[in-house]
């Protein structure tokens, strides 16, 4: 994999220090599940601005985490060079979502409209509260209402009335004076 193209992986984990002798390293999942994060391999792992690839031959779970063994590391020595480097994946390799499901960072980006034409902005990011996720909205410099930033509450068929992933928008029905 070239490093140029970089804008198609996604960071899923952190490698931790290594575990024993035989190159074993501990491993901190970013996943949704945290065992989803075995579901594919070779990971990407990246270490100032390169990527290579490491085959996952054999894990486990270990304390609160998990560990994990590399075909390609095999001492405590070789383990060293990869403590806390990134472990990523290419976007390309992530499974179908349902319809009307998305990734998170599918929706970054989006421009954000309400069901009566306003637009309140672009979604910036995505929040996790524990009852649902929330759309970040940055609003536009010149927006008729004041606000810079919206919080808008991701709840399908109340507020979410349609995705158009191609079109790149988001349709609510929302007040925009808040």
């Amino acid at each position: 994999m070239s490093q140029e193209n970089t804008s198609s992986i996604i960071v899923v984990g952190k490698l931790g220090a290594p575990y024993g002798i035989k190159g074993w390293l501990k491993v901190h999942s970013f996943t949704d599940d945290p065992v989803g994060i075995f579901d594919f391999s070779p990971w990407l792992i990246g270490q100032q601005g390169k990527w290579q690839s490491l085959e996952v031959v054999d894990w486990r779970r270990h304390n609160k985490g998990f560990i994990a063994k590399f075909a390609q590391v095999n001492d405590r020595d070789e383990a060293m060079a990869y403590t806390h480097a990134e472990i990523s994946m290419d976007a390309a390799h992530l499974p179908e979502l349902p319809q009307g499901e998305f990734y998170w960072r599918d929706l970054i980006g989006m421009s954000v409209v309400t069901d009566k034409g306003y637009s309140l902005g672009i979604v910036d990011d995505l929040m996790e509260t524990g009852s649902n996720d929330v759309l970040v909205v940055k609003a536009n410099s010149k927006d008729a209402f004041g606000q810079a930033e919206r919080l808008i509450p991701f709840l399908t068929d109340s507020v979410i009335k349609e995705v158009k992933y191609d079109a790149r928008e988001i349709t609510v029905d929302w007040d925009p004076g808040f």
